[in-house]
């Protein structure tokens, strides 16, 4: 039996030390390279730009001595078998990483996300489950150039939002960070029932629209905001209905502020812009300043934009906020 591992390829990555590598893929890990070796390149043949795949890789620096860890490094949570964690520590530390192909010259893959440091071999590179399953084929479920697993996660956190009355109809807007791109929903589109046609994919410093359809009139603020904060992975623009109405009860400085500990903590991570005309040049400067000090943006007369490492987080700090606003204004009606 031949047990010969073959390193095909090796990564290029801004990720030099072990310390700085997020534990996920889709907790801000970079975009990196990889290099194929000239012997394994026809492998790469009806690879196309857009595409998700599963990167295989040999995480040479892991302790393969280990068979048990803490669950993500935590020592406050106990110990357990590697074999039921994504630990790189283990007999055989292989890494499966879901990326996109951004970039393909020759032997060489511009891919994203990847939680690997600089230098780590690549073992294999497999098709998306969507397409091993025979599905219909990942580049087309949204539309060309959509990546459809980013393009289910916006759908997902839009619905929720949808759901929980923080936006309505055809208003707010959701984006995420692609690397050098962002994926952001289209003007006009219903948030509650997104569908192919209702996304489109832009250059983050060109503002070009690479694929989809027409991006939301907001789309400046989200591109100025990526622009401004690089921690900044998704911004979700919502609505939410008792925010705008205690906006107008009580002035933009006194928002939030009541005497209890979760208003404390909001407010550390909230603030406000004036209110310019959506859509504007001005409002989206001004969002992209406010969003290298703080998470959640109130856009006076407007809405809410939150920025996080993924939508599911800005989503989640837009519901924080709204139910401390719908706190607020209980307390209002009983003094």
């Amino acid at each position: 039996m031949d047990r010969e591992l073959q390193i095909i390829g090796t990564v290029s990555s801004s990720l030099k030390r072990l310390e700085e590598c997020p534990k996920q893929g889709d907790e801000g890990a970079p975009e990196a390279w990889v290099e194929i070796n000239e012997a394994f390149v026809p492998g790469l043949d009806s690879l196309v730009e857009g595409q998700n795949v599963t990167l295989l890789t040999w995480m040479h620096q892991a302790d393969r001595e280990v068979l048990a860890v803490h669950p993500r490094g935590d020592t406050d949570r106990p110990k357990r078998g590697v074999f039921n964690t994504r630990s790189p520590a283990r007999p055989n530390p292989v890494g499966m990483h879901e990326v996109r192909i951004l970039e393909i010259k020759r032997n060489l893959l511009r891919v994203f996300p990847l939680e690997v440091i600089d230098g780590t071999p690549v073992i294999d590179i497999k098709s998306e489950f969507i397409q091993r399953r025979g599905e219909q084929d990942a580049r087309t479920t949204w539309g060309g150039g959509i990546p459809s697993r980013e393009a289910d996660m916006l759908r997902d956190v839009c619905r929720r939002a949808w759901q929980r009355r923080l936006l309505s109809g055809f208003n707010g807007n959701v984006s995420m960070r692609l690397g050098e791109n962002c994926l952001i929903t289209c003007t006009g589109s219903a948030k509650g029932n997104l569908k192919p046609g209702d996304l489109a994919l832009m250059n983050i410093v060109t503002g070009e629209v690479l694929a989809g359809g027409k991006p939301s009139s907001e789309a400046g603020m989200h591109l100025e905001i990526y622009r401004n904060q690089p921690q900044a992975q998704a911004v979700v623009h919502t609505h939410p209905p008792k925010l705008l109405a205690l906006g107008v009860r009580v002035p933009v400085q006194d928002m939030l502020r009541l005497p209890i500990f979760e208003s404390d903590l909001i407010r550390a991570k909230f603030t406000s812009i004036r209110d310019n005309e959506p859509g504007t040049q001005a409002l989206a400067r001004d969002a992209g300043v406010a969003a290298l000090q703080h998470e959640g943006i109130y856009l006076e007369r407007h809405g809410l934009a939150c920025w996080g490492p993924d939508p599911a987080w800005a989503l989640a700090l837009s519901e924080e906020i709204e139910h401390l606003a719908g706190v607020h204004l209980d307390v209002l009606v009983k003094e």
